[in-house]
């Protein structure tokens, strides 16, 4: 499911020189999958309390390309992608909402899902599938 988020840079967001804190980025693109969760109709109480399954995040990076600061809209361009019947990715792009062509970050990550108890992986749900189909 592809999905654009609209958010606000936020204080709490910023460092010391007034810009976004690097590791404040994963949490907005984090919202962003939260949101695109909600929008497939996927419970999120009942995804995170899921005792057969989690989905860990087990890499993230994120590349600047712009500073952003306190106040200004942003566009968090979503895209997932299955990897394997057991891992999926996801593609944040970050623009700047009043000039869209600007991109002033990307970041990516990759999920596993995992049976929690036995911390071995397991195939994905099949809401999740759907999700990564929409």
């Amino acid at each position: 499911m592809s999905l654009t988020y609209s958010r606000m840079v936020r204080l709490s967001d910023t460092d010391a020189a007034g810009v976004v804190y690097f590791a404040n980025v994963l949490t907005m693109c984090h919202q962003a999958y939260e949101e695109s969760l909600a929008e497939a109709g996927i419970n999120l109480g009942a995804f995170l309390s899921n005792t057969s399954s989690a989905i860990p995040i087990v890499h993230a990076d994120v590349d600047f390309f712009h500073p952003m600061f306190c106040g200004d809209k942003l566009l968090i361009h979503l895209t997932p992608q299955q990897v394997s019947e057991t891992e999926f990715g996801i593609t944040y792009s970050l623009v700047d909402a009043s000039s869209p062509e600007k991109q002033l970050a990307k970041a990516t990550t990759r999920h596993v899902c995992i049976n929690p108890n036995s911390r071995r992986r397991t195939q994905l749900s099949e809401s999740i599938l759907q999700w990564l189909r929409e």
